[in-house]
C-alpha cells in the first residue's frame, strides 16, 4: 500500500493520551517524519468529538485508558459520526481482551506503547490511507480471537446447543461438509454426523438448509 502523503498533503494525526511526556515524545517521533502533522493533543475522552471537529484529523492516535473513561468508548463514539476519522490504538494493554474489544469498537489500528518509531509511523501512514495495521505481536492472535468470539456468539445466541455443536454449526454455516467439519477438527466423521443430528433436534429443523438458513439469520457463517 502506498504510504505516501495523500496528494502531496500531510497525514493529520491527533494525540489522546493523558500522560503529557508521551504526547510530547510521540509529537515529536511523528513530526520528524516527512509528510505527518500532528494537529491536536487531547487528554480526555470526553474532549475527543470537539478535538476531532476543530483539527479535522486524518488518524486519531488514542491510548486505552483516558482520566474520565476508556479510549474504546471514544472509539465507538467516533464510529457513529460520519465522517469519521480512523482510530490506532496505541496503549500500555498486551491482553487479548483489550485486543478484541479494540477490534470491536472499530479501531483501525492496534500498537503496543514500546513499538519502535518506524513501525508507529508507518502505522500512522497506512491507517491514514485506509489499511489496517496491529503490531508484530498481537497480529498472530487476532484469527484466533475472533473465532473465538465467533463461538461464544454462537453459544449465546442457541443456548440449548453444547459448545462443539455450537461450533458444528458455525463450521456448516459457512458451508463445510461433514468430511471437511471432520478434518477441521479433527474427529471422526461419523462425529460430525452425530452432532448435526443433535443440532437438527434442539434448533426444531429438518434440513442442513433450513439450519444454515437459521445460523445465518443470527449473523453465523460469515467468517
Amino acid at each position: 500500500m502506498d504510504e505516501e502523503p495523500r496528494g502531496g498533503l500531510p497525514v493529520r494525526v491527533l494525540i489522546v493520551d493523558d500522560h503529557p511526556l508521551f504526547r510530547e515524545g510521540l509529537r515529536a517521533a511523528l513530526e520528524s517524519a516527512e509528510g505527518i502533522a500532528v494537529v491536536a493533543e487531547a487528554e480526555r475522552a470526553g474532549d475527543v468529538p470537539d478535538a476531532v471537529a476543530r483539527s479535522g484529523p486524518d488518524v486519531v492516535v488514542m491510548d486505552l485508558s483516558l482520566p474520565d473513561g476508556s479510549g474504546l468508548e471514544a472509539a465507538r463514539r467516533l464510529a457513529e459520526q460520519q465522517p469519521s476519522p480512523p482510530v490506532l490504538m496505541l496503549t500500555m494493554a498486551d491482553d487479548d481482551g483489550s485486543l478484541l474489544a479494540a477490534l470491536q469498537a472499530g479501531a483501525r489500528g492496534y500498537l503496543v506503547k514500546g513499538a519502535g518509531r518506524e513501525e508507529v509511523l508507518h502505522a500512522v501512514r497506512t491507517v491514514a490511507a485506509g489499511g489496517a495495521v496491529f503490531g508484530a505481536d498481537v497480529a498472530g492472535r487476532i484469527t484466533e480471537l475472533l473465532a473465538g468470539a465467533r463461538l461464544r456468539e454462537a453459544g449465546q445466541l442457541f443456548p440449548a446447543l453444547t459448545a462443539r455443536e455450537a461450533e458444528v454449526l458455525d463450521l456448516v454455516a459457512r458451508g463445510l461438509d461433514n468430511r471437511r467439519i471432520a478434518r477441521e477438527l479433527v474427529v471422526a466423521e461419523k462425529t460430525v454426523r452425530n452432532h448435526v443430528t443433535h443440532i437438527f433436534e434442539k434448533l426444531h429443523v429438518a434440513t442442513r438448509a433450513e439450519a444454515v438458513a437459521r445460523a445465518r439469520d443470527m449473523g453465523l457463517g460469515d467468517g
